[in-house]
C-alpha cells in the first residue's frame, strides 16, 4: 500500500457495504452522504476497480468489493477490539472511591501518598461525600463507611475502630480543672458533640454513672473535624475517637480528660462494595493497602495509649451505643 494512500477511506467503504447505501453509511459516521461518495470514488480510483454495482440508491458489491469488504471489516474490527482492550486496561489503572469527609481528610487523605507512591501509573479519584453509594448507578469502586456494618447485599470488611475518649485542650483542662468528681468536672465544662459519631456525650455520660445537669452547656457540630478544631482552639471537651485525634494527641494540643476511665473501642469504619467488585484489580490492591495501613494505625493507637495511661475496653456489639437502633449512616 503506497504511503498516500487515504486509510480512511477504506473506514468510509466499510460502512457503506455494510449498511447497504451511502444515506446509512453517512448517519452512522456523522457525515454528509456527498462525503461519503467522494471518498468511495477516490478508492476506486486509487484501486483500478469498481467497488459498488449502483441501482438507484441501493448498492451490492462487485467481486473485487466483496473481496475487499472481508479484508476491511477483518482489520476494522481488530482496530475496534484493541481499542476497547486499551480502554478496559486504562480502566484497570484507576481507583473511584468515596470516604467520609472527615475521614478522608484526618485519616486517609495523610497516607494516600503511600499508595500513590506504590502505584504511581494510576489514577485514583477520592469523594469525599456523606451519603453511601449507590453501586449501581455511580462509577465507584469502593466505599468506605461509618456505622454498624449492617448493610446487607454488600461486602463488608471492618478496617478502622473508633476509641472514644474526651480530649479538650491543655489550657481548657487547666480551666475546668480542680473538681472533686467527674460530675463536678463536667459540669463546669462545655461539651462538644459530632453529630455522626455512634457515641453520643449522653450514652458516654449514663456508661460511666456521671450525671450532669439537664441545662449543660453543650455545642454540637456537624462534623468529626469542626469539632476536634472546637476543642483545640479551647471551646470544650470532645468525645471523638482517636482514630481522627491522634495526631492533636499525639503533640498535646488535646489531653484526656478523664485518664482513669475506659476509652471505648468498637468497629466503625468499614470498606464497603458489591461482592462481585472484589475481583477488580484496584479494589484488591487498595483493599491489601487499606488493611496494612489499619494495622499500624491500630498499633500506634495502642502505642500512645499505652504512653498515657489508657485502658481500652472493646464493646463486642457496637448496636449499644445507640440503643438497639441500626443507623446506616456516614461519619462527618
Amino acid at each position: 500500500m503506497s504511503r498516500d494512500q487515504n486509510l480512511n477511506a477504506f473506514l468510509y467503504f466499510e460502512a457503506v457495504a455494510r449498511r447497504g447505501t451511502l444515506t446509512r453509511a453517512a448517519e452512522e459516521l456523522s457525515v454528509s452522504p456527498s462525503a461519503v461518495s467522494q471518498q468511495i470514488k477516490q478508492l476506486e480510483q486509487q484501486l483500478g476497480v469498481k467497488l459498488f454495482r449502483r441501482n438507484g440508491r441501493a448498492l451490492s458489491l462487485t467481486l473485487e468489493g466483496e473481496q475487499l469488504f472481508q479484508a476491511s471489516a477483518a482489520a476494522i474490527s481488530m482496530l475496534r477490539e484493541a481499542h476497547r482492550h486499551l480502554g478496559r486496561a486504562r480502566e484497570s489503572r484507576r481507583l473511584n472511591l468515596r470516604v467520609a469527609p472527615s475521614f478522608g481528610v484526618r485519616w486517609l487523605g495523610p497516607r494516600l501518598h503511600d499508595f500513590i507512591a506504590r502505584h504511581p501509573d494510576w489514577d485514583i479519584r477520592v469523594d469525599a461525600a456523606p451519603d453511601p453509594t449507590d453501586f449501581e448507578r455511580e462509577i465507584m469502586d469502593l466505599d468506605i463507611r461509618y456505622g454498624l456494618g449492617a448493610w446487607t447485599g454488600f461486602h463488608v470488611a471492618p478496617v478502622v475502630r473508633d476509641h472514644m475518649l474526651p480530649l479538650c485542650s491543655p489550657a481548657y483542662l487547666e480551666e475546668i480543672g480542680g473538681a472533686d468528681t467527674p460530675e463536678a468536672l463536667f459540669s463546669r465544662a462545655r461539651l462538644i458533640d459530632s453529630a455522626r459519631n455512634l457515641c453520643q456525650w449522653d450514652f458516654w455520660l449514663r456508661r460511666n454513672g456521671i450525671e450532669t445537669a439537664e441545662n449543660r452547656k453543650a455545642a454540637l457540630m456537624d462534623r468529626s473535624s469542626m469539632a476536634l478544631q472546637l476543642a483545640v482552639d479551647g471551646a470544650g471537651v470532645v468525645l471523638e475517637s482517636l482514630a481522627l485525634a491522634l495526631p492533636e494527641v499525639r503533640e498535646g494540643r488535646l489531653v484526656p480528660v478523664t485518664p482513669g476511665l475506659p476509652v471505648l473501642s468498637y468497629p466503625a469504619h468499614w470498606a464497603t462494595c458489591p461482592t462481585r467488585y472484589l475481583n477488580r484489580r484496584a479494589v484488591r490492591l487498595f483493599m491489601d493497602w487499606l488493611t496494612e495501613q489499619a494495622a499500624a494505625h491500630e498499633a500506634e493507637i495502642a502505642q500512645v495509649e499505652a504512653d498515657l495511661g489508657l485502658v481500652e475496653v472493646e464493646i463486642d456489639a457496637p448496636v449499644e451505643l445507640v440503643g438497639g437502633a441500626a443507623p446506616q449512616r456516614l461519619s462527618g
